[in-house]
Parts: C-alpha cells; structure tokens; sequence
C-alpha cells in the first residue's frame, strides 16, 4: 500500500479551504451562469429527448425540473433531467481549454442537493464555484487526449466536478471527499459515438455525470470507500479513458484558489459545436461583403488538427447530416447557415431546416486544410476563404471565440439569450421575467428553492 499523497488528497485539502463564495466575482459568474443554463433548460422542455428523460425517472421527490411546473423529482432524477436539458441543444457554456461544458452539470447537481438537502445561497454558491473549477482544471492535466481517445471529457471530467461542488456545498470532510472521487471514477462514463448519426446519447452526458456526483457524495458520507489514487493511478481515470501516464497534474493543482478558470466560461451565441462558432462569424463577415452564395465557387478553411475527427471527418456525412442534431456538429452546415441565414441559432437547427437544397449545397463546396498553427484547445479560432465564381478571392479571419474570454458576451445580450430561450419554448414573457427574478435572488436565500 502507498503512502505518498494522492492527487483526490491533495484536491480534497485545497477545496476544504476554498471560500469563493465570499467573492463579488464568484457572485457575478455564478448568476449569469445560472440564467444561461435555466433559459436552455426551458427552451428544451417541449422536445422529445427531455420527455424521454422524464419518463425514465420515478416521479417523486421535492427538487423541481426547469420549466415544467408541478413536476417534482428526487434529487439524482432532477438533477439528470435539469442536466440533460441544459446541454440537449448544444447551446450551453464551454470552457475554452478544454472544452468542456461545465454549467449543464454543476447548475444541475447543485440546485438539486440544495432543495434535496435545505442549503442557503452561500453553500450554492460555494458549490457551483468549486466544481466548475475542477472541471475546467482537470482539462489541464492530459489536453485533448479524451476526446482522441473517443470519450466526451464533459461526461468523463464532469463527474468529478459535480462530485466536488456538491461536496463543497455539504462541507464533507476531505477525508469523505476523497473517497467520492474514488467512487465517482467508476461512475464516469460517456462515449462520443453519437456523432455517427446524430443519435441523442451526448445530450444525457451532462445530466448523467451530475446525477454520479451526487450519487458518489452520498455513497462517501455513508462510508462507502473508493480508491485514493483514482486520478494518477495505474487503473485511474486518465489512464483509462485518456490513455496515458503522462498527466499534468501539476499544471491542473497550480493556481488553485488564487486564479478562477470558471469566471471566464464562455456563453454560446450559437447553437452548436464551440469550434464551429469562429467559422460563423467568418461566413457572416463575408456576406456583409456582399459574398452572395449563388456567387460562391468554393470554400476552403484552416483548421486545428484536434477538431477534424469530430467536426470536420467524414467529410461527405458533415456536409449532408441526417438531422438537426447531427447539423450541430458539421463545420459545413454552420458555415452554410452563416452565409444563408446569416445565424445558427435553435431554429436553425431544427430537424425540418437540415434537408434545405440551398444549405447542403453550399456545403458541399466546403473543404479543409490542418494549420499546424492552430491555437486550439487554449483558443478557438476560424479561417475561411471563398473564391467566386469571377475569379476572385475574398477571406476573413477570426482569432477569437466571440462569447469567450477575449469577446465576453455582455449582461445584456445573455439576458436576451435566455428571454429569447424562454420565449422559443413558449414561456410567457411575464413567467420567464418571474424566474429570471427568482434566479437572481437564489444566492441570498436562506433555504434554496425553484
């Protein structure tokens, strides 16, 4: 038996410490974070996957499902559905160094232990902050290697963090936290096969790994053990999943408690994949030149390396996907809805708007090269250059994430995100301005409830 210090003992020490939420920053995250994922919530109540979601949980429990009033679940139900919910459209926030989608699992998870287990708004708090953090700082520790290796790191990390943000959020001992960790690398899971047909299984991701994490906290306080060394270990989790013994554990430890990855989570103004979103914003530049699509001879595009397997291959199925869910993870369909809608919000990506013969057309022209160059995953960027049909060539590039850090959407446009999501779903302005109201007031309650 070892008995150096594992990486979940080192974790488990600093987050027994951590107090962010004392801090006016922490504040100011945690409620654009909350509207975001409440608005998505809503704006996805009426489809078929939440439906199916619902259906798979026994109702009953005190903890309430966003947007369907008078529907109460136990805490895991809730927190599953709330999850799955939030991240079915693609629309939710993304940590660029990942990415990972952190807010669909912590918001869940916690929102769901806090009417489960009466906190007030600090404790939330305290546990949304913490577990954003250690999903955004796991990304650190093997980059880009879980989504090579086929797995969803929002599935596999995201457990992790909701495990960690609800044990902040119910002060366990850093001995019991430990041991969540090592339960909740058994409960990780999440393969990224969807992307053959569009099929739904990364919608459940992030209401799955939130569900685990409270799953795992409550194994721990019961006194169920669970391995010390699951993140470096031989058998651990970036061993197994992003199949290497090379993790940087130390670049994922630096910092921690001093600087906050999760205050600069970026807010989609897309619904669809991140990396797609540079490449938008080029179409949409090119047709303010006037680039109209009839004139378009072909488009080619510079690309990272660690998004093509996902976003660009294979590249005849990306240019003609099967349905709207699919569409949100073709860089040939955003970049055609950019030149011909001139957005790829929800309605864009609606199972009936994928079939257009002007949309798949245009994206047949579209190509790919590597650039060596490519910033990605610390920053996502876009390339795309057009020829005409006249022999000219017009480009437009862009070195930034527009929504993220470099390009933050502002208070303003994030609440018109979620009025926007709330009124696609059929929320009456006067409801949806009564949970904004509601959301914004959690963080001082003495006893959280929806």
């Amino acid at each position: 038996m070892t008995t150096s210090v594992s990486i979940a003992e080192m974790l488990a020490a600093r987050i027994a410490a951590l107090e962010p939420q004392v801090d006016p920053a922490s504040r100011r995250s945690g409620e654009r974070l909350l509207l975001d994922v409440a608005g998505l919530c809503v704006a996805a109540r009426k489809t078929r996957y939440v439906a199916a979601a619902l259906d798979s949980v026994d109702p009953q429990g005190g903890c309430t499902v966003i947007g369907h009033a008078g529907t109460r679940l136990g805490a895991e139900g809730a927190a599953f559905v709330n999850g799955t919910a939030a991240h079915g459209e693609d629309f939710d926030d993304t940590y660029e160094g990942g990415p990972v989608h952190a807010g669909a699992v912590i918001v869940p998870a916690l929102l769901a232990a806090a009417e489960r287990h009466a906190l007030d708004g600090a404790a939330l708090l305290r546990g949304i902050a913490v577990g954003c953090e250690l999903m955004c700082r796991l990304c650190r520790v093997a980059p880009t290697k879980l989504h090579k290796a086929g797995f969803h790191p929002t599935a596999i990390l995201g457990v992790f963090g909701a495990t960690a943000g609800v044990g902040a959020a119910l002060r366990l001992a850093p001995a019991e936290l430990v041991h969540a960790f090592g339960i909740a690398g058994s409960l990780a899971g999440g393969i990224i096969e969807y992307l053959a047909e569009g099929t739904w299984t990364k919608r459940m991701h992030a209401g799955w790994a939130a569900q685990c994490g409270y799953r795992a906290v409550r194994l721990a306080r019961g006194g169920f053990l669970g391995p010390r060394t699951v993140f470096e270990g031989e058998h651990g989790v970036f061993r197994a999943f992003a199949r290497t013994a090379d993790g940087r554990f130390d670049a994922m430890l630096d910092g921690l408690g001093r600087e906050w990855l999760w205050q600069g989570l970026a807010f989609k103004p897309y619904a669809c994949g991140t990396m797609a979103h540079p490449f938008i914003d080029c179409a949409r530049a090119l047709r303010r030149r006037g680039v109209g699509a009839d004139a378009i001879e072909r488009i080619d595009c510079d690309t990272a390396e660690g998004i093509v397997h996902r976003l660009w291959e294979p590249l005849a199925a990306k240019r003609q996907p099967p349905n709207g869910y699919a569409a949100k993870f073709s860089i040939p369909y955003a970049i055609a809805c950019g030149f011909l809608r001139d957005d790829a919000g929800l309605a864009e990506y609606d199972d009936g708007g994928v079939d257009d013969p002007q949309l798949r057309a245009l994206a047949q022209k579209v190509h790919y090269r590597i650039d060596p160059q490519d910033p990605y995953p610390e920053r996502f960027v876009g390339h795309v250059r057009v020829t005409l049909r006249d022999g000219r060539v017009l480009e437009e590039r862009q070195d930034h994430f527009r929504g993220g850090v470099d390009h933050p959407m502002g208070d303003d446009a994030l609440a018109q995100k979620f009025f926007a999501n709330c009124a696609y779903a059929g929320m009456p302005a006067a409801e949806a301005g009564t949970l904004a109201a509601t959301l914004r007031a959690l963080f001082d309650a003495r006893e959280v409830k929806l």
